[in-house]
């Protein structure tokens, strides 16, 4: 008891209470078949971000600690209200095992890739029942050192994704090892209701302005967070599935929505690019989904959480104005649209 309370000690004494917009925090988190591992980091802010001055850590199998050796020091920078997408860096087309490649389809959504080596740097090795904690501060060399305030220059807690020192049930409720994932039942850690922080991706809500600076007493992954399956199985044009020379189902990577985040930190008149604004009202909604544009999107496709194309818009160049009846659909949708230029937006939809 007096280790685990010196931990959360030494954890608190590195809490950043953020205002709203303010800092940078996680957007999406991917924990997919194999090696595809991912985060990607939003920055709700109107300033560029050095990634330089923060890092990941991993506190893995319910650890109340993490160490160097369980961290990572990031690069890059984010331009305003733009996001940044790391992933896992497995890229040797020849890899096998737990050297297996990362799938094509998440290696392109990559912006930064991190912790090839295992034993030099473990932090994108999570799975569905470790905790990841995105935090300010620089790393020290000794890789045996406890991430504290002590230890990291500068150090505060910019978000963190499930709950430190808890290791989560799998779906029968028994102790899980590193099968195990937070569920959409209370307490979440039993495996009780669907397991969603394995094999899926959590995108996290519009609504949400600033991330998770304190230990939770418990981890709803729903209150914050959507989720959608990490991998589907690929279908034909009529809609049945498609199997490979195995005789297993085809499954392609549901990641495309890696690469832009809806926020209520956007400002109303923000452009994915230079030549297109677009905006989608109301969200959430029930009936009709209306879309405003100024003329430079190509088409535009309605995508279910699967993937599955639930209908196609074409020749919108001299449109300004789209209304998409959703009546009969409920979940979470996205909205693909082309620009004029070959580019994509992607906008999350909530149907209720």
């Amino acid at each position: 008891m007096k280790k685990i309370l010196f931990s959360v000690f030494s954890l608190l004494a590195g809490i950043s209470y953020s205002q709203d917009c303010a800092k940078i925090f996680i957007s999406e988190y991917v924990e997919g078949w194999s090696n595809n591992k991912a985060i990607e980091i939003y920055n709700p802010t109107s300033s560029t971000i050095n990634l330089g001055e923060y890092f990941v850590a991993r506190y893995s199998n319910g650890s109340t600690t993490a160490t160097v050796a369980n961290s990572v020091q990031l690069s890059g920078t984010i331009a305003p209200w733009d996001v940044y997408v790391a992933v896992l860096d497995k890229r040797d087309p020849n890899g096998t095992g737990q050297e297996a490649p990362i799938w094509d389809s998440l290696n392109v959504r990559g912006d930064g890739f991190y912790s090839p080596v295992y034993n030099t740097s473990n932090a994108f090795y999570w799975n569905g029942n470790d905790a990841v904690m995105l935090a300010k501060g620089t790393l020290p060399a000794d890789p045996a050192l406890l991430i504290n305030a002590t230890n990291v220059t500068n150090f505060s807690i910019i978000d963190i994704f499930g709950k430190i020192g808890e290791n989560p049930a799998n779906e029968t409720g028994s102790s899980a090892g590193n099968d195990g994932a937070w569920s959409t039942q209370f307490p979440y850690s039993t495996g009780l209701g669907v397991l969603v922080t394995k094999d899926h991706s959590m995108l996290r809500k519009a609504s949400i302005k600033k991330g998770v600076t304190t230990p939770v007493s418990f981890f709803d992954p729903l209150l914050e967070w959507d989720t959608i399956p990490a991998v589907v199985v690929r279908l034909d044009a009529n809609g049945d599935t498609l199997f490979g020379t195995s005789g297993n189902p085809i499954l392609d990577g549901n990641w495309f929505s890696l690469g832009e985040h809806d926020c209520a930190c956007n400002p109303a008149s923000i452009s994915e690019n230079n030549n297109v604004s677009v905006s989608v009202y109301p969200n959430p909604t029930s009936d009709y989904l209306n879309v405003k544009m100024n003329g430079n999107v190509n088409s535009a496709v309605l995508l279910d959480a699967f993937g599955k194309n639930i209908g196609t818009y074409r020749n919108l160049m001299s449109k300004t104005h789209l209304q998409v009846n959703v009546e009969q659909l409920t979940g979470i949708y996205f909205l693909r649209l082309q620009t004029l230029d070959g580019k994509t937006i992607t906008k999350k939809i909530i149907i209720k």
